[in-house]
């Protein structure tokens, strides 16, 4: 069975990096409404979706409606590209496939801490991701990949840039490998059409104390890439069951 695969990352650069993994595309770009545009590399699209949950769930929506209006459909959608890391879990070079995409930091700060939306009432903030076939891309990884970590990644709308932001996330959030900026967002409009979500981030820095200095994007860019490589190896053209 060849499954039909949604790749979405917020910058050029980090589609960039996905697209030279995957190998040849098909010449040219497919025009989309809104000014977007997705490359295809046989049965995998690649779409530039902007930065923040905002944009890229618009952008995502956008994909999704258009290839149903087509009378297709994706199996799945992958949100992918760079990424701070929790420290020891996730260092700079690494991967983190996501065992669940959590929305950090959509809720409410009360006297007493923090609330998730789901404690008010309303909403959700978490997307776990198919298990089964993260634990097939851990395993391809296993078998040649860079370092990786299968854990939740954090969304948030906001990079940490202190040590105190940094403890507290990971205080509330303890088993988080990654944190980005995009992933809730994608996984919100793959959930509207039924559609199984998976995050994967290359680590660039740290999160923490913002440190251009320290970052390490060429690096992580070359994780990227070369995780997808593996995966279009591997896992995307093997039978598996995308729920």
């Amino acid at each position: 069975m060849v499954h039909r695969i949604l790749i979405v990352t917020a910058v050029a650069a980090e589609a960039d990096s996905v697209a030279a993994g995957l190998g040849p595309g098909v010449p040219g770009l497919l025009a989309l409404p809104g000014g977007l545009a997705l490359r295809r590399h046989d049965h995998v699209d690649v779409l530039v979706g902007g930065v923040g949950p905002a944009a890229v769930a618009a952008a995502t929506g956008t994909a999704l409606a258009c290839e149903a209006l087509a009378g297709g459909g994706y199996d799945l959608v992958v949100s992918a590209g760079i990424a701070g890391g929790f420290l020891p879990a996730a260092p700079v070079g690494s991967v983190v496939v996501s065992s669940a995409i959590v929305a950090a930091d959509l809720g409410a700060e009360t006297p007493d801490g923090y609330l998730a939306v789901e404690e008010l009432g309303f909403g959700r903030s978490v997307h776990p991701a198919p298990e089964a076939l993260t634990k097939r891309m851990a395993a391809a990884l296993d078998a040649g990949g860079p370092p990786h970590a299968l854990a939740p990644v954090l969304t948030v709308s906001t990079v940490t840039g202190t040590a105190h932001r940094a403890a507290e996330l990971a205080e509330r959030h303890p088993e988080a490998a990654a944190e980005a900026m995009e992933g809730f967002g994608v996984a919100e409009a793959a959930a509207a059409y039924g559609v199984p979500v998976v995050e994967i981030r290359a680590v660039s820095n740290a999160v923490g104390p913002r440190d251009r200095a320290a970052w390490r994007i060429g690096e992580a860019l070359g994780a990227l890439r070369d995780t997808f490589e593996l995966l279009s190896r591997t896992v995307f053209v093997e039978s598996w069951e995308p729920s």
